[in-house]
């Protein structure tokens, strides 16, 4: 009988039989560690666990099922059963139109973790957002209402608490940052309402962004087994201790592909305090920070892309008044260094409001160090500029966009409070503005960091570029701005 390695091999083998028999024998008198060599590969099976069945049987009995009840409204639109066209569609609408439901029951089940002898429990936002009852069932099947004690949407966290339980098991919470890639994790929740369920797995990668669920992401990756109805549930260690709390999947069917993310439970521990309270107090320094890409760097002159660009600075904020401006790049923040964009948000919100801080930027490739008063973030409606409409005079580009000088009409149209300038009309699909990211309505603030004025400025500046050139944008967009590179095609 052949038996493959455990390890990769250039050249797979055959184990002999005495090979084996000392395996077992060293096996059964405890003569471990036991190792396999090949070829300087090496993997200690000593460190592989047998079984993780003790660290379910402590850990279960903390791990809650939550239900939700919510009511949706509904929109109501009375069609006769002969179409929209029926003379008689009026009559139906008049006298069976009120007979349509006004809203409907949803519901849905997610799951939590039991942090303290209290009744509070751990679990996502998305799950009891917008309840209107909340059940939360423990492992004995007793069953209590919860109530939200605080929430927060920007990382998906949700603290519920229930009253009257006893014995309660609390389960510990664990260190993230010291979880390694590579290390033994499980996941427990409720998939599809099979309770209890338990998988496996490692941690597949540690600061994962850009997933596209919070606005603050440093998410645990993980291969251990997530479906729907496990989102709120403990992602635990070999120790027992909670180091993530499983939110979202990457999947195209619905179902676990193997690609899991996890809320890692430091973030969850420095808010838990403020969830307490039921509301959440972030710092805010006043500033649109963008990803240094290789054509940014390129055409800024920066020596690498270590930082975080300035796309925005918000007039009368705390970096504004300290003389932070656009085109500065943030290397360190209250000390801590910034070596990428995603950095920087998370270390401004954990920072208390009113603090003091130090920030080192890079202006034009040399060292300026502020001081700034943080300030307190506040949330704001997101607006979407819109599409100007009835052009009349428009300058074509030959990639892929046209532009014309914002005329009174014009802004009007798009609400703006300048009255020159010049405002991209429309993009051409799969053209290379697309491509570069410019949008109906973005305006064009700088070409190549020179400020653009009007049409016959910017015609003269786009006039200089030639095949294989790559042009430095500065949008204003939704009240915004930000750096966008766009190439010439050759």
């Amino acid at each position: 009988m052949k038996i493959r390695y455990l390890f990769e091999d250039k050249k797979p083998g055959i184990i002999s039989k005495s090979f084996i028999t000392v395996f077992v024998l060293m096996t059964i008198t405890g003569l471990g560690p036991i190792l396999f060599h090949n070829e300087g590969s090496c993997i200690a099976f000593d460190n592989v666990p047998g079984s993780f069945s003790q660290l379910v049987k402590k850990a279960i009995p903390s791990v809650v099922n939550v239900s939700i009840v919510k009511t949706e409204q509904m929109q109501q639109q009375f069609v006769s059963p002969f179409g929209e066209n029926d003379p008689f569609n009026d009559f139906f609408k008049r006298f069976y139109g009120d007979q349509l439901p006004k809203s409907q029951k949803l519901r849905g089940l997610g799951t939590g973790f039991i942090i303290d002898k209290e009744g509070y429990i751990l679990t996502n936002n998305h799950v009891v957002e917008g309840a209107d009852e909340i059940t939360v069932t423990l492992t004995d099947k007793t069953t209590f209402t919860a109530k939200v004690i605080g929430r927060d949407s920007k990382t998906d966290l949700a603290l519920i608490k229930i009253s009257g339980a006893k014995d309660l098991t609390p389960i510990a919470l664990g260190d993230s940052d010291k979880m390694e890639v590579g290390d033994w994790v499980l996941a427990i929740g409720n998939p599809f309402g099979f309770n209890n369920t338990v998988t496996a797995g490692i941690i597949s990668a540690k600061y994962r962004k850009n997933i596209g669920t919070t606005s603050y992401e440093d998410y645990i990756q993980t291969d251990a087994a997530i479906n729907q109805g496990n989102s709120g549930g403990p992602l635990i260690n070999t120790n027992g201790e909670v180091i993530g709390i499983d939110s979202a999947i990457y999947s195209q069917s619905g179902g676990s592909v193997g690609i899991g993310f996890a809320i890692p439970i430091n973030m969850a521990k420095e808010l838990l305090p403020q969830l307490k309270k039921g509301k959440i107090v972030r710092g805010w320094l006043g500033v649109a920070a963008q990803t240094i890409s290789p054509d940014l760097q390129n055409k800024l002159g920066l020596k690498d892309s270590r930082g975080a660009l300035v796309g925005d600075v918000t007039a009368g904020g705390p970096a504004a008044k300290s003389g932070i401006e656009t085109g500065d790049v943030i290397v360190s923040f209250d000390g801590k260094e910034i070596n990428d964009s995603n950095e920087l948000p998370m270390k401004v919100a954990a920072t208390p409001v009113g603090k003091n801080v130090k920030i080192d930027v890079l202006r034009n490739g040399k060292k300026k160090t502020f001081e700034v008063k943080i300030g307190e973030l506040k949330d704001a409606e997101e607006t979407k500029a819109p599409t100007p409409t009835n052009v009349k005079e428009k300058t074509n580009t030959e990639l892929g966009f046209n532009v014309g000088d914002i005329t009174p009409d014009i802004a009007a149209q798009l609400n703006l409070t300048q009255k020159s300038g010049v405002v991209i009309f429309e993009v051409d699909s799969g053209s290379p503005a697309e491509e570069a990211g410019l949008q109906a309505g973005d305006i064009v603030a700088e070409i190549d960091r020179e400020k653009i004025a009007n049409v016959n400025q910017f015609n003269k500046k786009m006039k200089n570029f030639k095949a294989g050139d790559t042009i430095l944008f500065l949008i204003k967009r939704d009240g915004s701005s930000m750096f966008l590179t766009l190439k010439v095609e050759k």
